[in-house]
């Protein structure tokens, strides 16, 4: 018989994903359970669990973009299983994946309340980054595929390393079969469902006027709600955002480890997600 509240550590499996939804639900952040899949897809291993008595009670991901970058995201624990230490054993863990993969670089996007957590293990911060959003015309969630108003092949496979850092193309591969692009002669753009509120990014330009028009274009397709996380640092995206209508709703610190790599802030208009990067 097992032991009372017998606590198994284990990789996360396609099983699993309705209840990580509610997990994330629970939390009030937008992923969709598209979105725990396009995790597990592409990083198997580095997706983690914690089980209680056979029901999963906290996460974590890890995605390596190839041997330069690692992003740790969807660190969560079930509310009833709070303070029992379940984020820094998936921690643990988590970083004992990266060490084997031999990954340069970790990062990852911190709240107030796990930036402590993080900084034990060595993350410093590196910059700000916010959420914003736009109200939308419907109240119903965005759960659909949005219609993709363009799609061209290659343009984000020759330019996007070069602007994040890390080699992220099996990750735009992914949301490119499965969501919405929109494309301009030197600026990208990928949108989502989400829970809640639709997705704005990744969106990478190399000048203001070509991320306007993309961005311009996707908010057009759509009267639901969206969000769009972004570095305020770049006063561009900010401008956009707010002749936009959208409102800052969340302040967190983008945090890494290891060896230094700086993402080129001035052309990432948005982020592809705060468990992405």
């Amino acid at each position: 018989m097992p032991e009372p509240d017998a606590r198994v550590l284990r990789n996360l499996r396609n099983e699993d994903v309705p209840a990580a939804f509610r997990l994330s639900a629970q939390a009030g952040w937008n992923q969709t359970e598209d979105d725990w899949r396009t995790l597990l897809d592409l990083a198997p291993e580095g997706c983690l669990a914690i089980e209680v008595d056979g029901q999963l009670a906290a996460t974590t991901t890890v995605i390596c973009y190839g041997q330069r970058l690692a992003w740790i995201g969807m660190i969560l624990t079930r509310r009833d299983l709070q303070r029992r230490g379940f984020a820094r054993r998936l921690m643990n863990a988590a970083l004992q994946h990266v060490e084997q993969m031999k990954i340069e670089t970790v990062k990852l996007d911190a709240t107030d309340q796990g930036r402590p957590l993080y900084e034990q293990y060595g993350f410093c911060v590196e910059r700000e980054i916010e959420r914003w959003a736009l109200a939308g015309a419907e109240k119903t969630p965005a759960a659909s595929k949005l219609e993709a108003a363009a799609r061209e092949d290659g343009i984000w496979r020759e330019a996007d390393a070069k602007y994040f850092g890390g080699d992220r193309l099996r990750l735009l591969d992914r949301l490119a079969q499965r969501n919405s692009i929109w494309v301009d002669s030197d600026a990208y753009l990928f949108a989502r469902p989400g829970r809640l509120s639709s997705y704005l990014g990744p969106c990478v330009s190399e000048n203001l006027e070509g991320a306007r028009r993309v961005i311009k274009r996707c908010l057009e397709s759509s009267s639901r709600a969206w969000i769009w996380d972004l570095f305020p640092g770049n006063g561009n995206a900010v401008a956009i955002a707010r002749d936009a209508g959208f409102t800052v709703q969340r302040h967190l610190v983008r945090m890494s480890r290891g060896r230094e790599l700086c993402e080129n802030t001035n052309a990432i208009y948005a982020i592809a997600g705060f468990e992405l990067g």
